[in-house]
């Protein structure tokens, strides 16, 4: 049975209740009185004939019912405001905020260092970064994009890839090498100091994960248990390059280093390319001019990563 078009305007109002979780911001954003605000919710319980919110004099909070039509409401009406702010942005000059959620990895990979290009070349937009390593649901949150690596999005997801194809660098400083050797395959590993990065998001040690060279593949996985642990890349990088253990990560985030000298890279041919950053956004039709931008400008930067990856 359809819903009665009558009932779409309290839908919405209700959502910004439960958004805000107060009747009087609520009102305050959508620029109507409280009263007729909560005139509006109760007509809507009684055509519904179920209570959606618990309301007293100083508290509200969302009945068992409220919550589950929230959670459906959410996205959906997330949707409807793109779509109609899509039709008005998607042959204009880019321009307002865009929110993107990325990785802090992804960020000062791709985004940090090319800031001051991008916003200079688009000076009506306002880049803000949302940074959460785990996989974010860009829609359910209202966020314009995303940055992850490919093998972490659902299939169904409309991505690009803004990297080339990467690998997992294991590292270390040459004058770790010059006290402990070097190892010549991921068994040797158990006899050097082999730094953890731990996943904010999971909580879960980031395993080293190996394939054997040749026709053959086969995978190996290592534990890495060294005397430290890090939830941040950087601080990882450092005290590899003081020379206090090994360390993996990504080959684009060390390429600097490999370059200077400060660090070494072991085991290569045991290192499998894998897919790199991709930017996922909701969908491809009608992208908003502020997405397109960021699109366009990612994927140059990953043709020039390319190009310096081949005179290498």
């Amino acid at each position: 049975m359809p819903i009665e078009t009558s009932l779409l305007p309290a839908l919405a109002s209700f959502a910004n209740i439960a958004r805000h979780r107060s009747f009087t911001r609520a009102a305050t954003e959508m620029e109507v009185s409280r009263a007729a605000l909560s005139q509006q919710l109760k007509a809507l319980e009684q055509q519904l004939n179920v209570r959606l919110l618990h309301r007293t004099t100083r508290d509200m909070s969302l009945t068992e019912e409220g919550q589950r039509l929230f959670d459906t409401l959410a996205p959906a009406l997330a949707t409807i405001e793109r779509a109609v702010a899509e039709l008005g942005e998607a042959h204009a000059e880019p321009a307002g905020q865009i929110r993107v959620s990325t990785s802090r990895i992804a960020a000062r990979l791709l985004l940090e260092p090319h800031m001051a290009d991008f916003l200079a070349r688009y000076p009506k937009l306002r880049l803000e970064f949302v940074m959460n390593d785990g996989f974010s649901n860009i829609v359910a949150e209202g966020l314009d994009a995303g940055i992850r690596l490919g093998e972490s999005l659902d299939e169904h997801m409309v991505a690009v890839p803004v990297t080339p194809m990467l690998e997992m660098a294991i590292v270390g400083s040459p004058e770790y090498f010059a006290r402990h050797g070097t190892p010549e395959t991921p068994a040797d590993l158990m006899r050097h100091n082999c730094l953890s990065y731990r996943f904010t998001s999971s909580g879960t040690i980031d395993r080293w994960s190996f394939t054997t060279p040749g026709t053959e593949a086969q995978t190996v996985v290592y534990e890495p248990k060294g005397n430290a642990i890090f939830n941040d890349d950087d601080s990882m990088l450092r005290a590899a390059i003081q020379g206090v253990g090994l360390v993996q990560h990504i080959d684009l985030c060390v390429q600097h280093q490999l370059a200077n000298g400060s660090l070494v890279r072991v085991l290569r041919p045991w290192c499998r390319p894998f897919p790199g950053f991709y930017l996922y956004v909701p969908s491809r039709s009608q992208m908003p001019a502020k997405t397109r931008a960021l699109m366009d400008f990612l994927i140059a930067q990953r043709e020039q990563l390319e190009r310096v990856r081949e005179s290498r």
